[in-house]
């Protein structure tokens, strides 16, 4: 073997793969898991049906490495969009700021979050094992990383109701984001900064409501 063949064929392997991935993800979420064939996959990336086969063995196979593809991009995303959050003002103000820099993050990424919700709610995809496994890690990441943001938004409070708060207003808070996700894929008119101001007023208005019941 020459030097530095295999290194090479590494390269071309990751890189067809990654491709596999990108079109995959763009496919499945303009078209649903079942529409998106093997035929059309290799038709969309140029790569033939082995390529495909080689890499993930079954459709079941890719449909899991793009979730956990597109989930790592997107809370590294996050995790850079969050990484300096300001330390003072009200709990208001610093769940506006987390959840505004949530809404962009939504905004660059819209083709995982949308193949994500179809999932979510799809039959067929619930029936693998190993997909529902990876849709279900990503709510709970998700819902982890809602329950830091409020429970830090609410930190002037003390740790204890912080947490409280965030224990109790992590799902709603979640149910929103989807709930605003899908009302701007259905009318764009209707801006996510705008659902994500929405979205601020009732969190706050809830969270301080729990916190000064706690607190009293």
């Amino acid at each position: 073997m020459e030097p530095g063949r295999d290194n090479t064929g590494n390269r071309r392997g990751r890189r067809s793969r990654e491709e596999i991935l990108d079109v995959a993800s763009r496919l499945m979420a303009e078209r649903g898991y079942a529409a998106t064939t093997l035929s059309a996959l290799s038709r969309e990336s140029g790569l033939p049906k082995s390529a495909v086969y080689h890499h993930f063995r079954s459709k079941g196979g890719l449909l899991s490495a793009v979730m956990e593809h597109g989930a790592y991009a997107f809370f590294q995303h996050m995790a850079r969009a969050q990484q300096h959050p300001p330390q003072g003002g009200s709990a208001r103000e610093r769940l506006g700021w987390y959840l505004r820099r949530t809404g962009e993050v939504f905004l660059a990424n819209p083709d995982f979050l949308r193949l994500h919700l179809i999932l979510v709610m799809n039959a067929e995809a619930a029936k693998d094992a190993e997909v529902d496994r990876i849709v279900a890690r990503v709510r709970r990441d998700g819902r982890a990383h809602m329950n830091h943001m409020i429970a830090d938004s609410f930190a002037g409070y003390g740790p204890q109701i912080a947490q409280t708060v965030a224990d109790r207003l992590d799902h709603f808070a979640i149910a929103g984001f989807d709930g605003a996700f899908v009302a701007w894929q259905a009318d764009p008119s209707h801006s996510m900064a705008e659902a994500m101001e929405l979205l601020t007023d009732a969190i706050a208005a809830l969270g301080e409501s729990i916190a000064e019941s706690r607190r009293s």
